[in-house]
């Protein structure tokens, strides 16, 4: 994974530095090498591994070399979330000049844009998922990481760029947000019981289900077991954005 240089705004939050210092077996220690490693830890081997111990075995330094760059285990979990932010935003500058097709609104193909980003990003990291909502429970909006502020931003932006205002933008901010967020979360939940089954209802458990109590979940749990994709998230959030231009009469 690539990753871009954390901003400055996030190392004071999180009370951290970023000179160089240690070595570490791969070469000098930066908070970059210490948040890539961190990610590619959780991505490996799952969230509940990581500890300043774990961490500093894998980038091959002692547990304390690393609150240079992350400030307790609370500072890292910010890290976490910083990284996937810092790869959506890698992403979108990818993407920034693309034209549109005749017919398209640029707010709401911005929009899409962001959705897919995050969607993309998210499901490649799917054990960071559940800090997106944990840590901001717990973060106040000003002391998150810039880079999840400016996800933030880029996100109101664009809803004022169509016209609505500060109350309208944050009625559909917090929509598009739960939307994006919880279509993620629903691609990313367990389904399979026994991924050995052939049979595609024993696969999947039903016959763990009580038919009388459970009768649509059972016949639906086949569908759902198949993610929607990115078209679905697309179609969903079509229809969220054409609710809210009805009610506020934009275009």
């Amino acid at each position: 994974m690539s990753m871009a240089r954390p901003h400055s705004h996030a190392e004071q939050s999180a009370g951290v530095g970023n000179s160089a210092g240690e070595r570490s077996r791969n070469g000098r220690l930066t908070r970059e090498r210490v948040l890539a490693g961190a990610l590619e830890l959780v991505d490996r081997e799952g969230l509940s591994t990581l500890s300043m111990r774990r961490l500093g075995a894998e980038l091959g330094v002692e547990a304390m070399a690393l609150y240079r760059y992350a400030a307790g285990k609370d500072a890292l979990l910010d890290g976490l979330v910083e990284a996937v932010y810092l790869e959506v935003e890698e992403r979108l500058d990818l993407v920034v000049g693309t034209a549109t097709t005749p017919g398209e609104v640029p707010w709401r193909t911005g929009l899409h844009r962001i959705a897919r980003a995050n969607y993309e990003v998210l499901l490649a990291h799917p054990q960071v998922v559940p800090l997106l909502f944990t840590r901001m429970m717990e973060v106040p909006l000003a002391r998150r990481p810039l880079a999840v502020l400016k996800d933030h931003e880029r996100v109101l932006a664009l809803l004022r760029q169509a016209g609505f205002d500060e109350v309208g933008a944050a009625a559909v901010f917090r929509a598009f947000t739960a939307w994006v967020l919880g279509y993620i979360s629903m691609e990313l939940c367990a389904m399979v019981d026994n991924p050995d089954e052939p049979d595609p209802s024993f696969r999947l458990g039903l016959h763990r289900m009580p038919p009388q109590d459970l009768a649509r979940l059972r016949e639906a749990a086949p569908a759902l077991s198949h993610p929607g994709g990115p078209q679905g998230l697309a179609s969903g959030l079509n229809g969220l954005l054409d609710r809210y231009t009805r009610t506020e009469g934009q275009r």
